[in-house]
């Protein structure tokens, strides 16, 4: 399990706390949210590319998650944005 570390001011971390009961727990429910978002996009995709293609779907979120990306349904991110980054014009 990957643990993740913010870090921020100390302004920052007044202006969290005048905003949540618990820094903590907002910050982990931000990201705990996010990623169940991205969870069923990504099943979404899967389920789409699977039906289109005739294969079968993998069994449990997990399995399913790590399907997408084995079949290149889905793509990290930082991936997807590299291999579209605009080639820098040359100077002259």
């Amino acid at each position: 399990m990957a643990e993740i570390k913010v870090t921020v001011s100390d302004t920052q971390e007044k202006c969290l706390e005048y905003a949540a009961y618990s820094v903590q727990n907002w910050c982990d429910n931000a990201i705990h949210n996010r990623a169940r978002i991205a969870q069923e996009e990504i099943i979404a995709a899967l389920v789409a590319h699977c039906n289109a293609n005739s294969i079968a779907l993998a069994v449990g979120t997990d399995a399913q998650v790590a399907q997408a990306f084995e079949l290149k349904v889905v793509d990290t991110a930082k991936n997807t944005m590299d291999n579209n980054k605009e080639p820098e014009m040359a100077e002259g």
